[in-house]
């Protein structure tokens, strides 16, 4: 009979978990959720103040009695499911079928999976948080009631096995929106004038921007101007006006949040959100270390505070001082954002002695990548900042100014370690270097470069920019972020390519129809605020019951008013220009499973149906046959020629260039 019984989600966690206990004490896996609303009905009883009706997870019968086994014969019972809201919904569901020994169930949570902390979290439990499972509750009830009430609306109208989700509707919708305006956008001409200049002793040349004239900006629209300008500095003498010498301090990036994680691990290694977290979830639950047996290597993933513990503070100090000196460490606390919980830590290695490079033998490729980011980006956060000596030049010519900008660096600081990347690129600041130059010195000429250029749409979204929009307008939390993107992916109501979010025909269509219907719900503004009324929950301010109500009234009567003005629209079937083989009706675009095809409108007569052949106007390299544009099963493009394989191998991940 054990003394102990501690259940967590994972084996993965339970077998890092059992080697810090020993003596009689159990720890047991519930695959995490034991129960669930049924998937084959709605399971919220709206006539019984929306009473969820949970079941137990089909397929789990043998497991739940191997617990309510193991529980009934030990003395004291542990749950210890991961600490946010859905760990304490798993938590509660545990409790609820074990509820016959009630007396005996208490909840401990960790931030970290070490033995002090396990040990330390056994020695202080506590009960299940009831505004916690309530927040979760009001999350699952509502998200249940719009997507099982609006989705039938997708099936009559555009085509069975569709779902609209309240968060991931929101998430289409900006990246539709984003679509429309760049379809758009027209690009606007602007030109720059570059002076190639150089210091008439050194020799040394660096380059200088068009500014303006007389210490005003002057923006240049055309050629004309351009023309103009060159104009009035032909055979100018350049003068330099001004020297402004400085240092700039640049900060270190605060520790990871999910969002920054996310962010970050998608502009540098390329990785979707879906593989940072299951990567991340098992270095948080625990992998084998050579002699050191299975550790758990960082904080709990699922964050928004940049928050750090005294104790991890300390062992980075001694860590940074012992390897790159004194000089190279601050003391550095973060602000929290208004709208972080803070319920955790931020992101962060559980021990500063398991550097990457010490453990790399015992992580795989992905692993020792997402470690080395998560450790070196806390470390970094930790150090001091970089210092650059910087150099400003206004040069007057002909009372025209052009402007330099130079730097470099003085003392690396946290750089030496870590540099935070952008969405535009992840390299390291340049050092870029002027001469040594004086107010009044007279400089050469060499070159007068003037650039034609045009402004640009607006980026599409990629994963991590999405994430980025979706935390900044509190739509969604940690926990969220991942799922949402993989779920509109995986119902093809947008699709990547070159990691850039584009959004599909159906996604579009799906868009359209639900913002057009259901204003209020499909709101980022709204959505925002249901995600405060559910922060409000967790915090004891607010029933989760009365919450819902206040929703479901507004929502039924936009529902019916919807079914009412949608009973006798039809959706017009998009038609091709492609005559059915079989019957010679026009063929009609469908969506289906793998997205678009082209059918026969005389179904079920004729059940004739072929794939969109997507060609381009480059003939092929080798053959000058057609090539098709296909996809991989990753989504990814690639090129073929249409004799392939029979008269012709050409097939390349790069599109054809047209060669005269």
């Amino acid at each position: 009979m054990a003394d102990k019984l501690i259940i967590v989600e994972s084996p993965a966690k339970a077998n890092t978990i059992k080697k810090f206990l020993g003596g009689s004490t159990k720890v047991v896996a519930s695959m995490g959720h034991i129960r669930d609303l049924p998937k084959s009905k709605l399971g919220v009883d709206i006539d019984k103040d929306f009473e969820p009706e949970y079941i137990n997870i089909r397929g789990k019968g043998d497991l739940i009695k191997s617990l309510k086994k193991e529980a009934k014969q030990a003395k004291k019972i542990y749950i210890a499911t991961d600490p946010d809201r859905e760990g304490e919904a798993i938590a509660w569901h545990l409790a609820t079928i074990l509820q016959d020994e009630s007396e005996k169930i208490t909840r401990v949570t960790f931030n970290e999976i070490t033995k002090k902390a396990v040990k330390k979290a056994i020695e202080e439990p506590r009960d299940i948080d009831v505004n916690l499972v309530d927040a979760q509750q009001a999350r699952r009830v509502l998200d249940r009631i719009v997507g099982y009430k609006i989705s039938p609306l997708l099936w009559k109208k555009v085509r069975r096995g569709l779902s609209a989700g309240r968060v991931q509707s929101v998430a289409v919708k900006l990246i539709v929106d984003r679509e429309e305006e760049i379809e758009k956008f027209i690009p606007e001409e602007y030109w720059n004038i570059y002076a190639n200049l150089s210091d008439k002793e050194t020799k040394k040349q660096f380059e200088a921007k068009f500014y303006g004239k007389d210490g005003k900006k002057i923006e240049i629209h055309n050629q004309e101007e351009v023309n103009n300008i060159l104009t009035d500095i032909k055979d100018a003498k350049y003068i330099v006006d001004e020297v402004k010498r400085g240092e700039k301090r640049k900060n270190p990036a605060p520790p990871f949040t999910t969002s920054t994680m996310q962010q970050e691990a998608s502009r540098k290694l390329g990785f979707t959100l879906k593989k940072t977290m299951g990567i991340a979830q098992g270095l948080y639950e625990g992998i084998k270390i050579e002699d050191r047996g299975t550790v758990g290597l960082i904080t709990y993933m699922r964050t928004d505070s940049t928050r750090i513990s005294e104790e991890a503070r300390a062992a980075a100090k001694e860590h940074i001082i012992a390897t790159y000196g004194e000089e190279y460490y601050e003391n550095r606390y973060y602000k929290q954002s208004k709208d972080s919980q803070d319920a955790h830590e931020g992101i962060r290695p559980t021990y500063s002695d398991l550097t990457p490079e010490s453990i790399k033998d015992s992580l795989n490729k992905d692993q020792y990548k997402l470690y080395k980011l998560i450790y070196n980006r806390f470390m970094a956060s930790q150090m001091s900042a970089a210092i650059y000596n910087t150099m400003q030049v206004s040069i007057n010519a002909n009372n025209y100014i052009f402007r330099a900008n130079g730097q470099s660096i003085k003392f690396k600081g946290f750089m030496t370690l870590y540099v935070e990347g952008t969405d535009q690129s992840a390299k390291e600041e340049e050092d870029k270097m002027l001469p040594e130059l004086n107010e009044q010195q007279e400089l050469k000429l060499e070159k007068l470069d003037p650039k034609q250029s045009f402004t640009e749409p607006p980026p599409r979204y990629t994963e991590a920019s999405l994430v980025k929009a979706l935390e900044e307008k509190g739509i969604g939390r940690p926990s969220t972020y991942s799922p949402t993107i993989t779920t509109i992916l995986d119902r093809r109501y947008i699709e990547k390519e070159q990691r850039q979010l584009i959004p599909t025909e159906l996604g579009k269509i799906v868009n359209k129809l639900l913002t057009e219907n259901f204003v209020d719900v499909i709101n980022v503004e709204f959505t925002a605020k249901i995600e405060s009324d559910f922060d409000e929950i967790a915090e004891g301010k607010e029933q989760w019951k009365k919450m819902i109500r206040e929703f479901y009234g507004p929502f039924k009567e936009e529902l019916d008013k919807v079914e009412k003005e949608l009973e006798h629209v039809e959706l017009v079937e998009e038609v091709s220009d492609v005559p059915c083989d079989k019957c010679g009706r026009m063929m009609v675009y469908k969506y289906g499973k793998y997205g678009k095809f082209l059918a026969c409108p005389g179904y079920p007569e004729c059940k004739n149906a072929k794939p969109i052949i997507e060609t381009i106007d480059v003939p092929c390299p080798k053959c000058g046959g057609t090539v098709q544009v296909r996809k991989s099963k990753r989504k990814r493009k690639y090129y073929i020629c249409e004799n392939n394989p029979k008269s012709c191998d050409y097939i390349s991940w790069d599109k054809p260039k047209n060669t005269p």
